[in-house]
């Protein structure tokens, strides 16, 4: 029988084991080595990716890569639901929840810096059962999301001209999304960089007028705050906020990429922490502006904003310079609507086939997918994820509206899983830490107010779960509602325990638990290996890095 762990002293530090093994200093530098050869090229199925991001790319990736047509367009759908205070509450709520979500990833991703992120970390701290489940509902949401930029971007086309039908533009952009996403991935964080800096400065520019507009600089008259008082701050009251959450779930859905492109960073050490820091408080920033600037300009009710199907015309943000008198704003917003989904479809893209390329090669999908070209690209993986974003041709049929809603809603939900399984996994991760005889003290960085914090995020993200979908209960009891607010969950229930009892898996124990692999520098063996080297910055550069990170 497996002894207890247990820690004790030698002459190169802390040592730990199991009984049948004992790592310390030394045992750890060869651990680290044996963790990192590279496969031969010819080893398609196990051939690392390639690590060229750098710091910039991440921070942009994880700010602009979710600002796309959901905060461009589908910030009306949320905005006629819950109302100008509404939304906000339900915003600020769920970015609170991010905030400690990100603590949490950025803890882990920092240390154990793999492609695989959390669905590996699912793996490694929980069991191998729920990163199963969460892999696949990890994939579908990014499928769904990336289903939703197809289907804006060929309804923005379609503002501009109707000489190519809607499935046709559908078409083009999903080979043009699949060329661009086989480039390798300094190609695209190189441009995710740049479209993401546009989307950047542009919304902006769009705060900047919003304030001109409301105190009447821009306009036929000055706006004030007086939609807050008609038709007033809330379209349901606590009914309409409820509605909203998942909304906001699904927009807010992408700042864990970082833990996801952590395995591709150049220094994840550096890169990671820097991103958690700053690129949260952007996302709010933008977020929460945009939303706040809509309430103020535009009254909830108004009947051209987002309902049951896409529009380029019922983007919030044409809407109100539309109404301004500013008559190039619907083209403005188009070209901004292209660029963003562009840059979000390439991420939504990525997220995906990385996340399928981990389930691949740990026999949770088909071995196949699990290829790579000589460039790093899991080529197969990106084809079999954008072959499923097909069910956007859903939406040219009868009755899409409900449908795609439907699928939108799931997404929504599978955002509050996932969320859910990060803290589960930080707090499982610290256990482990100090039953193995580790400091969590000398972490290269670590997340604020743990525990209470993530503590917080997850109780949070199950009570969303269920209360977002409380509405279906209202009187009349609505069962389309039912099913689709409540469905994903014994979906999700059915992958995790079919696979648990097909493969037996079982429990991780804290003594047992793997914190090592995948580790490219350790808190107190690598230190005094690093060189620090400090460069002066010329007056440009820093101007830009206040800008982009």
């Amino acid at each position: 029988m497996r002894q207890p762990m247990a820690a004790k002293s030698s002459k190169h530090g802390v040592t730990y084991g199991t009984g049948t093994q004992v790592w310390d200093e030394e045992g750890y530098r060869a651990r680290f080595a044996a963790s990192h050869v590279e496969e031969g090229p010819n080893d398609v199925f196990a051939a690392p990716l390639k690590r060229h991001l750098r710091s910039r790319h991440l921070h942009m990736i994880a700010i602009g890569g979710i600002i796309g047509p959901g905060l461009l367009v589908g910030s009306g759908n949320a905005f006629s639901k819950g109302g100008p205070a509404g939304v906000l509450i339900s915003f600020c709520l769920v970015g609170i929840i991010v905030f400690f979500v990100m603590q949490s990833l950025g803890e882990m991703a920092t240390l154990i810096p793999v492609t695989g992120s959390f669905t590996e970390y699912a793996q490694r701290f929980i069991d191998d059962s729920l990163a199963f489940g969460l892999g696949w509902a990890y994939w579908y949401l990014w499928v769904t999301v990336l289903a939703n930029e197809y289907n804006a971007i060929s309804l923005v086309i379609g503002y501009w001209t109707d000489a190519v039908p809607q499935w046709g533009w559908i078409l083009i952009f999903w080979f043009l999304f699949l060329g661009l996403s086989n480039l390798g991935v300094l190609a695209y964080g190189e441009m995710e960089f740049w479209l993401s800096l546009i989307k950047i400065l542009a919304l902006i520019a769009f705060f900047i007028l919003a304030i001109c507009i409301s105190t009447g600089g821009v306009g036929p008259q000055p706006i004030g705050f007086k939609y807050w008082h008609d038709p007033g701050p809330f379209a349901d009251s606590i009914n309409g906020v409820a509605r909203t959450f998942v909304v906001a779930g699904t927009l807010y859905a992408g700042t864990e990429m970082v833990g996801i492109t952590a395995g591709e960073s150049a220094n994840p050490r550096k890169a990671v922490p820097t991103a958690i820091r700053q690129v949260f408080w952007r996302i709010l920033v933008f977020y929460i502006g945009t939303m706040f600037f809509i309430g103020i300009l535009l009254p909830y009710n108004d009947k051209r904003l987002l309902g049951s199907s896409s529009d380029a015309a019922s983007s919030p943000l044409t809407i109100a310079l539309t109404d301004a008198g500013i008559l190039p704003a619907a083209h403005l917003i188009n070209a901004l609507i292209v660029v963003s989904v562009i840059s979000a479809g390439n991420g939504s893209l990525y997220v995906a086939s990385r996340t399928l390329l981990f389930m691949a090669r740990n026999g949770k999908a088909p071995r196949f997918i699990g290829r790579t070209n000589t460039a790093g690209v899991p080529w197969v993986a990106l084809i079999f994820s954008n072959a499923f974003t097909c069910i956007v041709f859903l939406t040219l049929s009868s009755g899409a509206g409900k449908i795609y809603s439907a699928l939108i809603t799931l997404s929504g939900v599978a955002t509050f899983i996932v969320w859910a399984v990060i803290g589960i996994c930080h707090i499982r991760f610290r256990q482990a830490l100090v039953v193995q005889g580790e400091d969590p003290a000398k972490l290269p960085f670590k997340a604020w107010l743990y525990p209470w914090g993530t503590y917080f995020a997850v109780t949070l993200n199950i009570f969303l779960v269920f209360f977002q979908g409380y509405t279906a209960f209202l009187s009349p009891f609505s069962a389309d509602d039912f099913v689709i607010n409540y469905i994903l969950l014994p979906v999700f229930a059915l992958f995790v325990l079919g696979y648990k009892f097909w493969h037996r898996t079982r429990w991780v124990k804290l003594e047992e638990m793997d914190i090592w692999t995948g580790r490219r520098e350790s808190p107190d063996v690598f230190e005094a290996d690093e060189p620090q080297v400090k460069k002066q910055k010329s007056w440009w550069s820093r101007l830009l890095a206040v800008v982009i990170g």
